[in-house]
């Protein structure tokens, strides 16, 4: 569902960039300045998929009063449109699929401070290590899967980390997703944490070992080791977690542990845009998705954790509190851009 987008595609979008910003710039003025309706209205600029966001918008809606214009692309996407529009932007509220974009913002002085009272309903390790310009609104683990039967067949044991798929035992039975999203922020958390010379060795011995590179999308990458076609491959938790048939699946999951990597917990954040943290309706968005309503729903339509108190992890998996992975302040995964330039340099995108 939620997949990222290639280079290629945030280049394209930068190049129509002006033209959008121009059509949003004619109709912005009278929504800013006070002469449109005296309707209640909120723009939301979201990286989330819109099958998955719109019933919440729309409960918002119907609890509020408080009509939300949402505008659906990549969160990449979305962070470089608000970079181009800068503070004539009519998004009000950015809501991203990974911290790394919001991060970006906030570096960049485009988002505003949230109430500290907001941002401190978030567990800690899901929002700004200082600074309120952006909080955590659900949290999401890289794991590993892999087929049991496969790993019999070929007499190798289940991996523990990412760092052994380099290892002559996994040849060739590795899938991984460079152009998705979440692939992109385990790479950028292996560069900050570990640095890029290490993050490039591992693409090129991973690439060396002949991992399939080929899958665009996470849930292809599950079925193929569930039919045992590759033996293992790397996703987020819950294309395993929300699985239809997940009692049928042959597929495990592996949670690496300890500072691997591949074992990110990363988070999708919201903040607010420049110009608007005393918007009450802005404000009112963020509550909403942060209240004990809406962590219970993306849990249950989901499967990724709550961030907050009071609400249950979802059922069958590990607890968020057990899961670990690299100790790092998730803002500093802001650094996509060079992130893709290494994917694009080792040559698993273009």
């Amino acid at each position: 569902m939620e997949e990222g987008h290639t280079l290629r595609t945030t280049r394209l979008a930068v190049l129509l960039l002006g033209i959008t910003a121009a059509l949003v710039a004619c109709g912005d003025d009278d929504r800013r300045d006070g002469s449109g309706d005296d309707d209640r209205s909120i723009v939301l600029y979201s990286g989330r998929d819109e099958e998955l966001l719109a019933p919440i918008i729309e409960r918002f809606t119907e609890q509020t009063g408080i009509e939300v214009e949402v505008r659906y692309a990549g969160s990449a996407e979305l962070a470089a449109q608000i970079l181009e529009e800068g503070d004539r932007t009519p998004a009000d509220v950015f809501y991203s699929q990974e911290v790394g974009a919001v991060g970006a913002l906030a570096k960049a002085d485009l988002l505003d401070d949230l109430p500290a009272e907001t941002v401190a309903l978030a567990d800690t390790r899901f929002r700004p290590a200082s600074g309120t310009e952006w909080v955590g609104v659900t949290a999401r683990a890289r794991v590993i899967v892999y087929n049991p039967d496969r790993l019999a067949e070929l007499g190798v044991p289940v991996p523990d980390e990412v760092t052994d798929l380099t290892d002559e035992a996994y040849r060739g039975e590795v899938a991984i997703v460079p152009g998705n999203a979440g692939f992109q922020a385990f790479v950028t958390a292996f560069r900050v944490a570990e640095g890029e010379d290490a993050a490039r060795r591992w693409l090129v011995d991973v690439l060396a070992n002949d991992a399939d590179a080929s899958f665009e999308k996470n849930g292809e990458v599950l079925e193929a080791v569930n039919d045992g076609t590759i033996a293992v491959g790397l996703i987020n938790h819950y294309y395993w977690a929300r699985h239809e048939n997940r009692d049928q699946l042959v597929a495990r999951l592996v949670f690496p542990t300890g500072d691997d990597p591949g074992g990110l917990v990363n988070a999708t954040a919201i903040g607010v845009t420049a110009g608007n943290g005393d918007d009450a309706d802005a404000l009112a968005l963020v509550d909403h998705l942060l209240s004990v309503e809406g962590q219970e729903t993306f849990v249950r339509e989901t499967w990724e954790y709550p961030v907050v108190d009071g609400v249950d992890d979802p059922p069958g998996l590990p607890p968020l509190t057990e899961l670990s992975g690299p100790d790092l302040d998730l803002t500093d995964l802001d650094s996509l851009e060079e992130t893709q330039a290494l994917l694009v340099d080792v040559g698993l995108i273009s």
